[in-house]
C-alpha cells in the first residue's frame, strides 16, 4: 500500500469535479473539508513504509485501518451532502448503515492491529452489528428517517454506541492487562481511553456534526499510539520486552543523584541450557526470568536487559529495606521455576557515589553469590 493510493483516488474524483452533481459534491470540496485527515493518513502511511521495527503483518493491518478510515470519510461526506440536499432516502439509509457499521469495525481493526496474536474472530461481533444495521434499512430497528428526513432511532437505536463501547472497553482492558509495570505505558492507554470516550459521548452533545470529525479522531489516535509504539520498540529488548541497554544508559544520565540502588541479576546456567537443549530453550529461560523480575518489582523500579543473561534494576529514592525485599522476592518467585539466578546490589546512602562505582560493587556482590551457588551444587562455573 503506497501513499499514492490517496492521490490516485483524488485524481479519479477530480476527473468529474461534480460527482453526484445534483447534490453539490466535488473532489475539491471533499479535500477541503478533510484536508487535515488526509495529511494525517498520508503521514501515517509514509511512516509505516519507512519503519523497520514492526512485524509485516502488523504493518499490513495498520494499512488496512488507514484505508477503512479514508473510505469512511468519503461515505460520511457523501451522506451529509445528500442529507443537506434532502436527496435520495434509500441511498441515505444505505450510507447510514455503512457509517454505523464502520464504528465497531474500525475499533475491531485497531484491536487486530495492536494486539499480538489476536485472531480474526474479533470481527464476529462487528459483523453481527453490521447485519443488524443493514436490516434496519427496511425495518427501522436501529435507525430510520421520518417524513422530514430527520434521524429517528429505533428499538435498537443505541446499538452502534453499544458495539463501539464494547470493543473500546475490550481494547483498554487488553492494553492494561498486557502492559509491563513501567509507568510510561499507562499514558497512551489513558490517551486511547479519552479519545474513544469522546467518540461515544460527543455525538450526544454535538449531534451529527461529530461524524465529520470522527475519522480524524480515529486517525490521530492511532497515529499517536503508533509513534508511542515505535518509541517503545527502540528502547525495548525484542526477546524479553524489558528495557534494553540503550535505555539503561539514557535513563541513568537522567537525575543520577536520585538513584539510590542498582540491583544486578545474572542467570545461572544459561550456557548449559543452550548447549544441551538448544537456544529456543535458552530464550524461554530468559523470558521466564524476565517475567519473574517484573512480578517482583513495583512500577517505579525499571528493569533492563543489558546483556545475554545480565539484568539491572534501577531503584530511585527508596530505603535499603525495599531493595533487599526486591532481591528476596526475585529469589522467591524464580525458585518456583526450574531456573535460578544470582543477585548483587549496591545501596548508596546519600554519599553521592557514581553509577560506575555502584555498578562495580553490585557486580562484585553478584559474583560472590554466584560462586556460592556453584559451590552448593558442586559444579564449576
Amino acid at each position: 500500500m503506497q501513499p499514492l493510493f490517496f492521490i490516485c483516488i483524488m485524481e479519479e474524483l477530480a476527473k468529474d469535479n461534480d460527482i453526484f452533481g445534483g447534490y453539490g459534491m466535488s473532489a475539491s470540496d471533499y479535500i477541503f473539508e478533510n484536508w487535515i485527515l488526509i495529511l494525517v493518513l498520508l503521514g501515517f502511511a509514509v511512516s509505516l513504509i519507512s519503519t523497520v521495527f514492526m512485524q509485516k503483518k502488523t504493518i499490513r493491518r495498520l494499512f488496512a485501518l488507514i484505508i477503512q478510515v479514508f473510505i469512511l470519510s468519503v461515505v460520511v461526506y457523501i451522506e451529509f451532502k445528500i442529507a443537506d440536499a434532502n436527496g435520495d432516502r434509500m441511498l441515505r439509509l444505505i450510507l447510514m448503515a455503512i457509517r454505523y457499521s464502520s464504528t465497531p469495525l474500525l475499533v475491531a481493526q485497531i484491536i487486530y492491529a495492536v494486539a499480538k496474536n489476536q485472531k480474526w474472530y474479533v470481527f464476529i461481533p462487528a459483523a453481527v452489528f453490521a447485519v443488524l444495521d443493514f436490516v434496519s434499512i427496511p425495518t427501522g430497528i436501529v435507525f430510520a428517517l421520518d417524513a422530514e428526513g430527520e434521524l429517528v432511532r429505533g428499538p435498537l437505536g443505541m446499538l452502534p454506541y453499544f458495539g463501539a463501547g464494547l470493543y473500546c472497553a475490550y481494547l483498554i482492558y487488553f492494553l492494561i492487562r498486557h502492559r509491563s509495570k513501567q509507568m510510561t505505558e499507562i499514558v497512551p492507554i489513558f490517551f486511547f481511553g479519552f479519545a474513544f470516550a469522546s467518540g461515544l459521548l460527543l455525538p450526544f452533545t454535538l449531534g451529527r456534526e461529530y461524524a465529520h470529525i470522527f475519522c480524524a479522531t480515529i486517525a490521530v489516535s492511532m497515529f499517536v499510539y503508533y509513534v508511542f509504539m515505535i518509541l517503545q520498540l527502540t528502547k525495548r529488548d525484542s526477546l524479553t520486552g524489558l528495557l534494553n541497554r540503550q535505555a539503561y544508559y539514557s535513563d541513568i544520565e537522567n537525575e543520577p543523584e536520585t538513584i539510590t540502588a542498582l540491583i544486578l541479576v545474572d542467570m545461572n546456567g544459561l550456557k548449559t541450557i543452550n548447549d544441551n537443549e538448544g537456544h529456543n530453550a535458552g530464550d524461554l529461560a530468559l523470558t521466564t526470568l524476565s517475567d519473574c523480575f517484573l512480578r517482583a518489582v513495583k512500577s517505579k523500579h525499571r528493569v533492563y536487559r543489558v546483556g545475554g543473561d545480565e539484568f539491572i534494576i534501577v531503584c530511585r529514592k527508596v530505603p535499603e529495606d525495599t531493595v533487599s525485599d526486591i532481591c528476596a522476592r526475585i529469589h522467591q518467585i524464580v525458585s518456583k521455576t526450574r531456573y535460578s539466578c544470582s543477585i548483587g546490589y549496591c545501596y548508596s546512602k546519600g554519599e553521592g557515589r557514581s553509577i560506575d562505582d555502584m555498578l562495580k560493587e553490585s557486580d562484585k556482590n553478584m559474583y560472590s553469590e554466584k560462586e556460592q551457588y556453584y559451590k552448593k551444587i558442586g559444579k564449576a562455573r
